[in-house]
């Protein structure tokens, strides 16, 4: 498969402090790649670098071949789905996923309303359309920013930990459609800390831990017999021996 997203030696630093340091990886048409490592080691930073959202020091990002800092169309070949919705609240849920291709990418309202409408559809929300943020569930809400980045036809898909937010039983519901996503082809970058859901989705899994790039391997070797003492430790604290005789 060809290669999307190349990133070659970055480097972001906020301050005096280095954030990501020295990071290079890519990512194949159609893979999906999940991002682990501790809080605060650079992995949403990582995301909100390739979508743009942050100047960077150092290296470069390449997006089928483009510079982001320097080509025109990098918004509409990336799409983000944040943890915090960020839906407008004044508009209903239909608004919220059609004001960006008809404004930005000046595309004919009433196609989008109908392409709109199908995805709500795909994911279960086709009786929501009407409905505003503050009458949804907060599954329903990320399902809802799913399909207004889904929407834009984005190539490169990021999820930053889009189920921190939810309570237990709306996580599934978020998830099952990101998975339905990558049956589909979509090529992601997802940042989680759900670990059945890395192992089940992965194609690859990209450990980061103090800004740098510590383990890259397929989910199976890196969930069973990982190459590194530091990612051990990392999985280790997802399980629990019991403490009852």
């Amino acid at each position: 498969m060809p290669e999307l997203l190349k990133v070659n030696n970055l480097i972001k630093r906020f301050g005096d402090s280095t954030v990501l340091d020295d990071i290079s990886l890519t990512v194949k048409k159609g893979e999906v790649v999940v991002i682990l490592g501790p809080s605060g080691c650079g992995k949403s930073t990582l995301l909100r670098c390739i979508n743009a959202l942050e100047d960077i020091q150092g290296g470069e990002i390449l997006i089928d071949g483009e510079n982001i800092l320097t080509g025109g169309k990098h918004n509409s070949k990336v799409g983000m789905v944040f943890q915090s919705y960020d839906l407008f609240p004044h508009l209903t849920v239909l608004d919220n996923i059609t004001l960006a291709p008809c404004k930005v990418q000046k595309r004919d309202k009433a196609q989008v309303r109908d392409e709109a409408r199908e995805l709500l559809k795909r994911v279960g929300l086709f009786d929501k359309e009407k409905s505003y943020p503050r009458e949804l569930s907060g599954g329903q809400k990320q399902r809802a920013a799913i399909v207004r980045s889904l929407i834009m036809h984005p190539e490169l898909l990021l999820f930053d930990e889009v189920t921190a937010a939810l309570d237990p039983e709306m996580v599934r519901e978020v998830l099952e459609v990101i998975l339905d996503l990558a049956k589909q082809g979509k090529t992601m970058m997802i940042v989680t800390h759900e670990m059945q859901f890395a192992r089940a989705i992965a194609d690859r899994v990209i450990m980061i831990d103090g800004g740098k790039i510590i383990e890259e391997n397929p989910p199976e070797r890196f969930f069973t017999n990982p190459d590194t003492e530091r990612a051990r430790q990392f999985l280790n604290t997802f399980t629990y021996e019991s403490v009852r005789a």
